[in-house]
This record gives structure tokens, sequence and C-alpha cells, in this order.
């Protein structure tokens, strides 16, 4: 075989394995020595399935000097992630055929981890066109569009799951347009303008409106529907009770589960996203999470300038690809996640609502992909050691117990901190 990785913990089960890949592919888990060309050693740590974030901002192209594929994949294989969904939000927007292929050019070229890119909405005809190159979902930004808008996109999804090979999976960004007009302008008025003001001025309301007006249209139109970095717990609520007659999964980041929006005293701008930290009454946290669950970091890198432009004018975003991983195994060795759920929440229910059928799991035959976790390492989370080129985090200090140590995609180190 190309490669053994031996002294491998795996969840749930006792002693110690030999895991043996041949051409990227899992080829055998054996509690008995196996022979390989190369043979590393991961000390008796536990081995996952390579986590799957399915919520990347890489910025590239046209944005790159905030990130790029390169910098964007290495900070991703640094977090500990095999595979990353891109967004569609870059200059051009990927929204187009020639845009799409240009953008799937740039990933092949620069991506060091497994990527799949999501394609922005469009005309019918012109999404037909994207169809033929396989996006693994299309993405909408609700709060950019209108009602009228919106109800003709979702029209136009429906008619393109019927007449082409799209799978109907629709992701949301769920904010509704008039709400977040209305509470901004008000807010602008303000002759003392504060940080925290921006999160009243993109209401929890505004979330839970669109994301009703989400659940509505996606079935009236026969579709799957993915709410993305889900922050309200009124929203949450709405998604599970969808659960009973439609096909419906969402997204948490580590920002919305970890902080409220009195972090904008501590940080500022610094912790300006959208959809905006929430007050401690309205938000989801840690509690919220369970075997379903699916984890986004929504990784948003901009400049340290783009960020301190004032409460309406700095950047929205977050970049949170290498923090999530020992933010979550510090809240498993405080009790408040069971170990178990890691590899669910982290890749097996990703791979599983986006198709990636080789990845999730650790089984003969899946794709040689892995995230090594040393549950019993302690520090503190260092921006210094961040591959992103953002220059920013409001967990940078956080102190951590758990941390990703090596990351192994299609049988290839790509991260090694044993």
């Amino acid at each position: 075989m190309d490669l053994v990785i031996k002294n491998c913990k795996l969840l749930n089960e006792n002693g110690e394995y030999f895991i043996g890949v041949e051409n990227g592919i899992i080829k055998e888990i054996s509690k008995t020595p196996l022979k390989g060309e190369k043979t590393i050693d991961i000390k008796s740590n536990i081995i996952l399935p390579g986590f799957i974030d399915p919520h990347v901002h890489f910025r590239d192209p046209g944005l790159t000097h905030k990130e790029d594929f390169k910098s964007g994949s290495e900070s991703a294989a640094n977090g500990g992630f095999t595979t990353v969904i891109d967004m569609p939000n870059t200059l051009p927007k990927t929204n187009t055929y020639k845009a799409f292929k240009e953008k799937l050019a740039i990933g092949k070229k620069k991506s060091i981890v497994n990527f799949e890119l999501q394609a922005g909405v469009n005309n019918y005809e012109e999404m037909k066109k994207v169809q033929s190159l396989k996006p693994i979902a299309y993405k909408i930004f609700m709060d950019l569009e209108s009602d009228s808008a919106l109800e003709q996109i979702f029209k136009d999804l429906g008619k393109l799951k019927r007449e082409t090979d799209y799978n109907g999976l629709v992701c949301t960004h769920c904010e509704n347009q008039e709400i977040v007009n209305k509470s901004s302008e008000k807010l602008k008025e303000k002759e003392n303008q504060n940080a925290i003001d921006y999160s009243y001025g993109r209401p929890a309301i505004s979330e839970d409106v669109s994301v009703k007006q989400a659940i509505e249209l996606s079935d009236e139109n026969n579709l799957s529907l993915h709410i993305c970095h889900l922050s309200s717990s009124k929203s949450l609520l709405q998604a599970q009770n969808a659960r009973k007659f439609m096909d419906i999964s969402w997204e948490f980041t580590p920002h919305h589960l970890l902080l409220t929006n009195d972090a904008y005293e501590v940080y500022g701008t610094l912790v300006k996203t959208n959809p905006p930290l929430r007050t401690k009454e309205e938000s989801i946290d840690i509690a919220d999470i369970d075997e379903n669950t699916i984890i986004g970091t929504d990784h948003a890198p901009h400049t340290l300038e783009e960020k301190t432009q004032g409460t309406w004018n700095s950047s929205p975003g977050i970049p949170n690809l290498e923090t999530v991983v020992p933010l979550l195994l510090t809240e498993v060795n405080k009790g408040n996640i069971d170990l178990n759920l890691i590899p669910n929440i982290l890749s097996k229910n990703a791979s599983e609502r986006f198709q990636l059928k080789n990845k999730g799991e650790i089984a003969i035959g899946k794709d040689a992909d892995f995230t090594v976790i040393d549950l019993k390492k302690e520090g503190k989370i260092n921006i210094d050691s961040f591959k992103t080129k953002a220059e920013y985090s409001p967990f940078d200090k956080y102190p951590y117990k758990g941390k990703q140590v090596m990351t192994i995609v299609s049988g290839k180190i790509v991260m090694d901190n044993l």
C-alpha cells in the first residue's frame, strides 16, 4: 500500500488500529500490522473522517487581497479540514458559466484540499448552462433580493430541478431586505454610533421572517433547503418544525454558538458579521447542537483596514477555519458536547447533505481523508500561527484543550503538528 497509518484510535473501538491507503482510498483497517511504502505513527491519537466545511469565502477571483484559494486552502488544512465548499460572492460573481468554469480552474490549480463550489443564482437560461458544470448547490443571498425577485428565483430553481440533473439543493442567507433596510436607516440617524448598533440594524426578526419565506418557497417549488449560518433561536424552532414536512437542514457557526452581541463592546467591528451576533435571549448556543447539526465556519476574511471603518462601513465577516476545531474540542473537554458528535457535526452530516458520497466516514472504499485530534493538547489560540491572510479573530488568545494535529487529504499529509 502507498501509506499505512499506525497507532490509530477509532471512536467507540477498543485498542489501536492500522489503516492502509492505496491510490487515495482506504484499502484496509486492521488491528494487525500492515505494510506500506510510507508509514505514519499518529501516537495513539484519535483519527476521524476528514472534516468538511460547507461554507467558506476564499475571495478568489477578484478579492484576493483578502484571501485566495492557496491561502484559504492552507488555512483549511491547518484547521483540520480536508474538504471545503466555496461561496459565489466573488468578483465576478460565480453565477455564469464563464465565471464558474474560471473559478473551477483556479481551485484546481491552487487548492491543497478538496473543494466544491456553490453557484450564484441568475436567470434560468444561465443557471441551466452553469448546471452542466455540476455546482454542489445554488446560493441565494435573500437580503439582497426583493420578495418578487425571490419568488422568481425559487420558481426558476424548481424548473431547473425538473428539467436538468440538478438535485434541488438550495442554500440561503436568510435576512429580510426590507426589515434590514428600515432598521439600519433608523439607527444611522443616531448621534453616537456604536459597533453594537449593527446587531440591532439587522434584527433577529429579519432572519425569522426570511427563514419562514425560504421554507415556504422551497416547499412550494419542491426544493431541498439548507439554511446557512442560522443564528436566531426562533428561526431554529421554525426549521425544526419544517422537518416534519420537507427536506431541510441548517448550519451553525462558531461565533453564533459561542458569542453574543455584548462581544461588540469588547471587539468592536472586528466581530461585525452577517447575520450579526444576537442578544443572549435570541441567540442559539452550544446546547442546540445535536446529532443532526452541521457546522459551517462562514470563514469570511478581510483586511484589518476593511474591518475598522466604523459601525456601518466596516466589512462583515470573521475568519474561522483555524479556530473552530479547538473551540469545539474545548467544549467536549468541558462536558458540553459529546465527543461522539464531533465526526457527525464536522464531517458525516455535511457529506450526506451535499452528497459527497466517498467522504464523511472511515471505512474501506472511502476517500483517505482524515483529521487527527489530540484531546489533551492545551494552549491558546494564536492568530500568528494562522495561514489565512486575515489578521484578526475574536478568539485570539482563547484558551483551548483539544486540537487538530494532522490533516490528510487523499492519503497525503497537508498539515502535521503532531
